[in-house]
């Protein structure tokens, strides 16, 4: 199959923005609760009303000082409250927010500020202060600075107040749905960032068709008000459209600016979401935190027996959904039905105990995550999207989910492969281009369609797989093209390994660099009695080494034996966001990692490697 298109659901609105619909909220519905906000520790909530109000308030605070119909206003924050009520108050006046991620550099905010021409900028601390500091010379058209721990909400407030409400509406009532709504800039793993100009119509196409679709997230039934506690970086297009649909679809919403687990945890317990929309990372490290804790407790076989029993019970569902298959037997589901009261119960109740749907995007989830999970009671819909088709693109349908693709398109859109497998959308999402780029946007858009630049195949259901990007095809020195994607996830499914990156370009043979999860590999000390190691040391110990091998030759099963891991390297620290090394979306920036770690690359092809 070559294309498929998935016929639209809900036609996007012929008036209005994003605004309206929080106005409209509080009006059929003023004490439903709209969101969860962390206060001294504590949930509290926050009703339809009275987030109508507040950003009414800051709407007239920022008109008081001088925000206009068509400005752009920089965030540079984590994921909190107070970003959720900037975005909603400046499309209210007709305002266009710029996210930009807490993590970036002087460089890199200059840069965002000084192309959009941006008028105001939100930080969330003294750090982010300082970054601007450092580059606010060159910044001519930025009037406005406020600092949300210094009382940003509250001075624009108090500022507001001899702003009537009434001018408000007429900035609301001016927005249309082809306005400009946001410019986010992409966290692309090659090159400079580049500013996606995306529409009030663009998230109202996707939102309201991810609504209309995926109704099990979204009305969970029995009376059960939907809501999520968001996580991802609402810098990044994923965590802006839950946003956007947490509230068109009259969700319950709470922040969480900590992706650890540390912090997570404590949080699903609290707020106890009814769906989660994550990363794949996040799923991964939850099935890797409940099977430590298993083996803490002296309950290991008994963790993987029933990791195997869910894996085979989803199997057996996937089969019947797609009429290949009678469904579990009836030994298979006594088993589950075992292991549900004796380890799944847990591994929901680590996610809050309520959730039953999730939704995965940002990058490939390993097939066996996703099984293991909807064996578990809790069912993944991954999904594949861009900035620049706004989030989401295709997804795994309700009832239908096939594990280890991302799914058919979204209503509205359609997928169509060209000759070399490249993947190429077409809808209601697809951005309008790159700001101030407009030869990248004619290579980006052609004839309508956008050019992804990711490589896939389409099943004969119409659900695609991803399978790499036309830009990170390793030709070795024979001349053999690989993907590399294929082996890095496999590496990536050991438990005590974090990371993967496969090179060979030019070179005579694969070769990998892998890091190590932190938490797995101190507990994987601590249950063979071994004190704490250094870095250093760490990837020096023989037996861990063993296990990261035994990692790699699983993968190797996987290809050719030109195209396996002829040897790896093991570093001692992982590829963070903080060192420009992975994007928020935890992908690899390839680029950037092999000139981080050139003379280890070096290394591998200047002997037999064996990963020392």
């Amino acid at each position: 199959m070559r294309e498929i298109t998935e016929p639209v659901l809900v036609t996007t609105p012929q008036v209005g923005g994003l605004a309206d619909t929080l106005f409209e909220n509080a009006v059929k519905r003023p004490d439903t609760v709209q969101f969860g906000r962390k206060l001294d520790g504590r949930w509290a909530d926050v009703t339809t009303a009275e987030f109508r109000d507040q950003v009414m308030a800051l709407a007239r605070g920022l008109l008081a000082q001088g925000v206009r119909f068509g400005d752009r206003v920089a965030i540079m924050s984590r994921t909190r409250y107070e970003w959720t009520l900037f975005d909603f108050a400046l499309w209210t006046i007709g305002a266009q927010p710029v996210p930009v991620y807490p993590t970036s550099s002087s460089e890199q905010l200059g840069w965002i500020l000084q192309e959009t021409a941006a008028v105001g900028c939100v930080l969330e601390h003294d750090g982010h202060a300082m970054t601007l500091g450092s580059v606010v010379d060159g910044l001519p058209e930025l009037a406005r600075v406020w600092q949300l721990d210094a009382g940003a909400v509250e001075q624009l407030t108090a500022d507001g107040e001899r702003i009537g409400e009434e001018v408000v509406h007429r900035h609301r009532l001016a927005v249309t749905p082809d306005a400009v709504a946001t410019v986010i800039y992409t966290s692309g793993t090659t090159g400079r960032p580049r500013g996606c100009v995306l529409t009030h119509s663009n998230f109202m196409a996707e939102c309201d068709n991810l609504i209309a679709r995926w109704r099990p997230i979204f009305e969970p039934g029995g009376g059960e008000q939907p809501s999520t506690l968001l996580f991802l970086p609402l810098a990044h297009v994923f965590g802006r459209m839950v946003e956007v649909a947490a509230i068109r679809a009259g969700g319950r919403l709470g922040h969480q600016p900590d992706m650890s687990a540390e912090a997570l945890l404590p949080d699903f317990a609290a707020f106890r979401p009814t769906f989660v929309l994550a990363v794949p990372y996040v799923f991964e490290k939850i099935f890797k935190a409940a099977r430590r804790k298993a083996q803490q407790a002296g309950n290991l076989t008994v963790f993987d027996q029933a990791a195997e029993v869910a894996v085979r019970f989803a199997e057996a569902c996937e089969r019947r959904a797609f009429g290949t298959g009678p469904g579990p037997t009836a030994a298979l589901r006594v088993q589950h039905r075992f292991f549900d009261a004796l380890v799944y119960r847990k591994v929901r109740q680590a996610m809050g105990g309520k959730v039953q749907n999730a939704v995965s995007g940002g990058s490939t989830m390993g097939r066996r995550v996703g099984l293991f999970f909807d064996g578990a009671g809790v069912t993944i819909y991954e999904g594949y999207g861009l900035t620049e088709s706004t989030a989401a693109a295709t997804a795994n349908p309700p009832g239908r989910v096939r594990f280890g693709t991302v799914g058919r398109p979204v209503p509205g859109t359609t997928v169509h492969l060209t000759d070399d497998g490249e993947i190429i959308l077409r809808g209601g999402t697809v951005f309008s281009g790159y700001l101030g780029d407009a030869e990248g946007t004619a290579e980006a858009l052609q004839d309508g369609w956008l050019r992804t630049g990711d490589l896939g195949v389409l099943d004969d259901d119409g659900y695609l797989t991803i399978t790499g990007r036309k830009k990170e095809i390793i030709v070795t020195a024979s001349g053999k093209n690989l993907l590399p994607a294929i082996l890095e996830q496999r590496v990536q499914d050991h438990p005590l390994i974090e990371q993967c990156l496969v090179v060979g370009n030019d070179r005579p043979y694969v070769a990998a660099l892998v890091t190590l999860d932190p938490d797995a590999t101190a507990h994987w000390l601590a249950m063979r009695g071994k004190p704490p190691l250094g870095p250093q040391d760490l990837v020096r110990d023989a037996a861990l080494h063993a296990e990261v091998r035994r990692a790699v030759s699983a993968a190797n099963t996987l290809v050719s034996k030109a195209e396996s891991i002829r040897t790896f390297r093991i570093v001692p620290t992982p590829f963070t966001e903080e060192r420009g090394l992975v994007t928020p979306s935890r992908k690899l920036r390839r680029r950037a990692i092999e000139d981080a770690y050139a003379k280890e690359i070096e290394a591998l092809y200047g002997g037999d490697g064996d990963g020392w």
